[in-house]
């Protein structure tokens, strides 16, 4: 992703030659970043005084920075490849987490890609996964100092290549000498997050037309609750989660998977993807589930499964219902493991009440309580606030706040195991 809000509308505030990140390619500005790696937050200033005693205060400000970065993007790109890697705010911030990277690369490598460009390539986390797939990439973004980190970041880790990194508008460069394009539009204006598909930069409805040109595959990267309806017919949409949180949606073209409609229209294909595994979930195209009673379990789909519509497709194969008709809470009689829902099995079932809620945790001797809620608009700490307010015993509940029939109810149970 660009590293930065409206990349096509703005100029460059700083040129990378004068940035803290040039300081911190010369000698003296890796020493220094070896010196402070593990630097405690709670230590900064007295580090930085005494470095500044040696260093120029600017480089140390910019090393103890980057040093900051460096930890957080570890979750990201794991210790190995944070601790060599360089940063800007945003680029931690936006860049696609690694193991979802690592898939993607995949997908595009077992559809025969050779070569990719990676538009708007942010601090170049893609493009790395490319790279490291065996796919020759050009890496480009309008930034000045996010392409000199993309081309830092690929000289450090020993892809550069592989890795061709250019500044540029990317609705300037001609893609012609590459097999596939990948566009990860910035999706954050002047005012925070951007839903309109068109309002990213560049728009969606540009992504589209250049994903369309390429020769032999594309994906673009989009917000996850995109609406469904934005979708073109002739892409297939991926809703990826990773360790159960949702991490993005992707538009596919050239996968061979769009589906014909009605009067011969195509319509897009859709996927859920979990990951790590990774484990697919096609659309099988099912009307809405039945509603019916609660029974003995629960289940909760996945959130990809749930952006990406396929509630349907996960209760059929557990024999099951929904709860309400508009709440993706799958109740079925029998267990049945998938890897697309967590299954927990229901013991009460309560009109919402937080008095009865209270004395049934005494009477179990609850002492930990976790609350989900899905149609109820009470807070799930509040509610664990006041129903437990101190642990009774050492059992454990789960609490499910939603509807039934219309009607708020508990249901409570535990993570069948």
């Amino acid at each position: 992703m660009n590293d930065r809000t409206a990349p096509h509308a703005q100029p460059a505030s700083q040129s990378p030659d004068a940035s803290p990140l040039a300081l911190l390619l010369t000698p003296e500005g890796r020493a220094l970043l070896d010196e402070v790696r593990d630097t405690d937050p709670a230590r900064e200033l007295a580090v930085a005084t005494r470095l500044r005693r040696e260093h120029p205060a600017e480089l140390v400000s910019a090393a103890l920075g980057q040093a900051r970065l460096r930890q957080r993007a570890v979750a990201k790109f794991g210790a190995q490849d944070a601790g060599r890697m360089f940063f800007t705010p945003n680029g931690v911030e936006q860049s696609t987490r690694a193991s979802v990277a690592v898939y993607r690369a995949r997908r595009l490598k077992e559809l025969g890609v050779t070569s990719v460009a990676d538009l708007c390539c942010g601090i170049g986390g893609d493009a790395i996964a490319l790279a490291r797939a065996g796919i020759r990439v050009l890496a480009v973004d309008r930034d000045p100092l996010t392409a000199a980190a993309a081309r830092a970041n690929a000289d450090a880790l020993g892809l550069a290549a592989l890795i061709e990194v250019r500044e540029a508008d990317v609705t300037e460069v001609d893609t012609a000498g590459y097999d596939a394009v990948f566009v990860d539009p910035a999706r954050r204006g002047g005012r925070g997050r951007v839903f309109d598909p068109e309002a990213y930069s560049p728009p969606l409805s540009w992504a589209v037309g250049a994903a369309r040109g390429a020769p032999r595959a594309a994906a673009l990267k989009v917000a996850p609750g995109i609406p469904h309806e934005a979708v073109p017919g002739d892409a297939e949409a991926e809703w990826v989660s990773d360790g159960g949180d949702v991490k993005e949606a992707v538009l596919w073209f050239g996968t061979g998977r769009a589906a014909a409609g009605s009067g011969g229209a195509v319509a897009p294909a859709i996927r859920a993807t979990l990951l790590p595994g990774p484990r697919t979930l096609l659309s099988r195209g099912l009307p809405d589930p039945a509603v019916r009673p609660p029974g003995r379990y629960l289940y909760e789909p996945d959130g990809a499964v749930i952006r990406a519509h396929l509630v349907a497709e996960v209760a059929q194969d557990l024999d099951g219902g929904l709860i309400d008709a508009t709440i993706a809470y799958i109740t079925a009689d029998t267990h049945r493991p998938t890897p697309y829902a967590t299954a927990y099995e229901i013991t009460d079932r309560l009109p919402f009440s937080v008095k009865k809620l209270k004395a049934l945790l005494r009477e179990r001797q609850v002492g930990t309580l976790t609350v989900k809620k899905r149609g109820s608009a009470v807070e799930p700490e509040e509610l664990r606030r006041k129903a437990l307010p101190k642990p009774n015993g050492t059992a454990s509940v789960t609490v499910f706040l939603t509807r039934v029939a219309g009607a708020p109810t508990m249901l409570l149970g535990h993570p069948v195991r």
